[in-house]
């Protein structure tokens, strides 16, 4: 119904959002992937999901179309509701869900608050074969770059580097060089850390 937003940001916190469009304030939902690509204008576009439940019409927003397209994938597995789905995306960006996804990797999906084991492994069940097509991936090549990008962030752990920090560097070295091995993503890390 309410596909997108676009006015003035009255009020911005990690976890909500006040639109004003046209003298109408809208409370909308967001993550904090979201929220860490607001812009600094006061002016803002929010793709949005609808959510309508006997007691409560709820919307969601994203920065990104993308993200907002994950959501609701993450919305169509049995056990995951709105404010999971909001944990998921808060916890992982959306190209890490991707990835966990399209690759099997229960334990990263398991890592996010609120999710066990049998319900990490029904988000893969039901969205794999839609994720792989829908972004158009090789599932061998994820899994490959998904283990090496883990292997090297453990290392950098016990190496005793914050993990967030490790991550960003990791993804930026698996983006310039996707078939970088574990050895040569924790020798380039190390050198921007």
């Amino acid at each position: 119904m309410i596909t997108h937003l676009q006015g003035k940001l009255v009020e911005k916190t990690p976890t909500q959002v006040v639109i004003d469009c046209n003298g109408v304030g809208y409370h909308v939902n967001i993550s904090l992937h979201t929220y860490s690509l607001l812009p600094n204008s006061d002016f803002i576009k929010l793709f949005t999901h609808l959510q309508i439940k006997e007691d409560a019409h709820t919307l969601f927003g994203f920065v990104e179309k993308s993200e907002r397209e994950i959501f609701k994938l993450l919305l169509s597995v049995s056990g995951i509701g709105a404010s999971i789905a909001r944990t998921m995306l808060s916890s992982l960006d959306p190209k890490q869900i991707i990835n966990a996804i399209a690759s099997g990797d229960v334990l990263t999906i398991q890592s996010i608050k609120g999710i066990g084991t049998k319900t990490a492994q029904r988000v893969i069940l039901d969205l794999k074969d839609k994720i792989v097509k829908l972004y158009d991936l090789d599932e061998v090549s994820m899994s490959q770059s998904n283990t090496n990008r883990d292997e090297a962030l453990s290392a950098l752990e016990v190496l005793g580097f914050v993990r967030k920090t490790s991550e960003k560097v990791i993804e930026k070295i698996i983006k310039e060089d996707p078939e970088a091995t574990v050895e040569s993503i924790i020798k380039k890390a190390l050198k921007s850390l």
